[in-house]
């Protein structure tokens, strides 16, 4: 297998890593050089120590928009840098241990935001009603006005709203961790396609310096056919 020699850190890496100084982007060469003064354009950098510095120049044009990286940031970059994929973080933030209080919160929230709780309590309210009236003829142990019924409503009233805000709360929790993924999963999509438009630019210099060099031969061979003829 052909290899060649990092002019940065003299390391042997596969000819296929190899990547001429040229074709790196000004941004990033100036990054490299700064930690590199004698790197210049007629030497060459593997294609995994050209990451890292990709990583540094990403980091640099975040900084200037932002101001300082956030860990969400921090976390984007090193996922780019190291060729890492975000569902593995993402999915193990989801895994979260719920204590009983908050299942209970969510439960008695999504029954008493539903038409079952609304039926079921509609019917109990009418069945109060019709014993104490109709079968008790409002002599009963709840007659009209139906104090007792209101007092129960009264109470459940102000135990179900705390119960719901804490299930709520629990959402707005969930939508900030579901916004603050999309934002890492776009950041990073974000910076994925500047690094393609990169790859693309490195390739098609590339051929063109190829096809320059095959044309070179071409010319020699046919001026070698005219000297002949």
């Amino acid at each position: 297998m052909e290899t060649f020699r990092s002019d940065i850190s003299d390391k042997v890496f596969p000819i296929s890593e190899k990547i001429s100084a040229k074709t790196i982007r000004n941004s990033i060469l100036k990054i490299i050089q700064k930690e590199f003064p004698h790197f210049t354009k007629d030497h060459y950098i593997s294609q995994n120590e050209l990451n890292k510095y990709r990583g540094d120049a990403i980091s640099d044009y975040l900084e200037k928009e932002v101001g300082k990286l956030s860990e969400l940031e921090n976390t984007v970059l090193n996922s780019v840098t190291n060729n890492n994929t975000l569902s593995d973080k993402i999915d193990g933030e989801e895994k979260q241990i719920l204590t009983l209080g908050q299942r209970i919160a969510d439960k008695v929230a999504s029954f008493g935001g539903s038409w079952t709780f609304i039926i079921s309590f509609g019917i109990f309210i009418f069945i109060w009603i019709s014993v104490n009236i109709l079968w008790l003829v409002n002599k009963g142990f709840d007659p009209y006005p139906f104090i007792l019924l209101n007092l129960i409503l009264s109470c459940l009233a102000a135990l179900q709203a705390p119960v719901i805000m804490m299930s709520q709360n629990r959402q707005e929790e969930k939508d900030r961790d579901r916004s603050k993924k999309d934002y890492m999963i776009n950041l990073k999509a974000e910076i994925e396609i500047r690094t393609l438009h990169e790859k693309m630019d490195h390739f098609i210099i590339n051929q063109q310096q190829e096809l320059f060099e095959i044309q070179k031969i071409q010319i020699d061979l046919l001026n070698i056919i005219i000297n002949k003829v």
